[in-house]
């Protein structure tokens, strides 16, 4: 039987693939696909944070949601963590969906940085509760 760590362990592992590739298209100026990885490296973690909670979800919306009621709302987390991961999103949704928008270098940069702090984060956040 698979230990109940492991779940955490791959939502951690992918979410740190999604931030080395977002790392990776921004050095090569590719900042749409940067701002994409950068988002999906911060769904993966709050995947990992709700499902302490034993919750998962596959709808983006239901994710962030989740992620404010059990973990913002709470005070588990700043405000902060909340209006990064809502930048990097609304990033993500210009890149993927806005022909005629392109992104801009800083805000690539800019949802990169933020992925990554979100991301050590949740880790000393599932440290900190055994849960790695």
């Amino acid at each position: 039987m698979p230990d109940p760590k492991d779940n955490y362990r791959l939502y951690m592992e992918h979410a740190r693939e999604m931030l080395a590739v977002a790392e990776e298209n921004l050095g090569n100026a590719h900042y749409s696909s940067a701002c994409n990885r950068a988002y999906y490296s911060i769904f993966y973690a709050a995947s990992a944070l709700l499902y302490s909670k034993g919750k998962t979800y596959g709808k983006h919306s239901a994710v962030i949601a989740a992620f404010r009621q059990y973990f913002i709302k709470t005070g588990e987390f700043d405000k902060q963590w909340s209006d990064d991961y809502q930048f990097v999103m609304e990033n993500r949704q210009t890149a993927d969906y806005e022909l005629y928008d392109d992104v801009e270098k800083e805000d690539a940069i800019k949802s990169v940085a933020k992925a990554r702090t979100f991301i050590e984060e949740v880790k000393k956040w599932l440290l900190k509760h055994n849960l790695l």
